[in-house]
């Protein structure tokens, strides 16, 4: 009874099918606005959970693979219809802050999952180290990652380019987020999220931008509008967040990590130029005014 309530929350036990399977009736049925966005996408997997070969790829609703870098549009068109249905109206200044987040690891979880930049239709994978697919430690008194952690399509931090802010080069990869809702996701959900604030982390002497946002669809994201909400309504939360990125690379023998502003969360005015910036430098690698290296587009 214990092993089949576990999977009933997990939801491992629908999983034959893929995903896909899981989510797609889900996302479906959820009602409008937000709630729909899982229903325009779907996952396949392939290979084995936790080993070198294990992949999630996504299609979109004609069947047809995309890549969740690149075919994913960064922002939500809140005009748009979706099923022959209005999504909900938002006020003009949320429209304008809704963006689409691919979900790369849940909460609690320490696989170290991400989107392959550099294999043709940039699945999900799990990332090696030393041959071996790799884990992210407990940071104490944490289990895992504290918050849904993924990124941003259709950003990119160049790593050719320093930024203007930390003076520091990005770090080859999309945009970072993490998401500070209720709901534990799962790998190759897209979401929609409102961006809340952003903070600079220079890992290994490059520019790793941290993106602090809410699931739109969290019963509690009407109360979140900027990064002080998230002080005011999760107390502790960006400390915590602080302290994980600090040490999360110390069990591997690595030094503590540091930050640009002395670890000091920006608002999300400043976090949509971030995004803003980095969006034009995906469109730059696109258009080949940039070199992309062994990135797959």
């Amino acid at each position: 009874m214990r092993a089949l309530l576990q999977l009933l929350r997990t939801g491992r036990g629908w999983r034959v099918g893929g995903p896909a399977a899981a989510r797609l009736p889900q996302a479906a049925s959820a009602g409008s606005g937000p709630r729909r966005a899982m229903a325009l996408y779907r996952t396949e997997e392939r290979g084995q959970l936790h080993s070198q070969d294990y992949r999630i790829f996504f299609k979109n609703v004609a069947g047809h693979y995309i890549s969740p870098f690149h075919d994913i549009p960064l922002k939500v068109d809140s005009k748009k219809e979706e099923n022959g249905i209005p999504t909900k109206k938002a006020r003009n200044d949320e429209s304008e802050n809704l963006f689409n987040m691919v979900v790369e690891i849940p909460r609690w979880t320490n696989a170290k999952m991400e989107i392959a930049t550099q294999e043709p239709l940039n699945p999900i994978k799990q990332d090696v180290k030393d041959g071996k697919p790799r884990f992210t430690a407990n940071i104490f008194p944490y289990k895992g990652y504290i918050w849904n952690y993924g990124a941003l399509p259709q950003t990119w931090e160049d790593p050719h380019q320093k930024d203007k802010s930390t003076n520091c080069c990005g770090d080859n990869d999309p945009i970072d987020v993490c998401e500070i809702g209720s709901k534990v996701l799962s790998p190759g959900e897209v979401i929609h999220v409102k961006i809340l604030g952003i903070l600079a982390l220079i890992d290994e002497g490059e520019t790793d931008w941290k993106l602090i946002a809410i699931n739109a669809n969290d019963p509690e994201a009407s109360k979140f509008h900027d990064i002080d909400d998230v002080r005011k309504f999760k107390p502790g939360y960006l400390e915590a967040t602080i302290n994980w990125l600090t040490y999360y690379k110390v069990p591997e023998g690595k030094p503590e990590n540091k930050f640009a502003f002395n670890g000091e969360f920006k608002n999300k005015a400043f976090a949509l130029e971030i995004i803003k910036s980095t969006h034009e430098c995906w469109k730059a690698m696109l258009m080949k005014k940039c070199d992309r290296g062994a990135i797959n587009w």
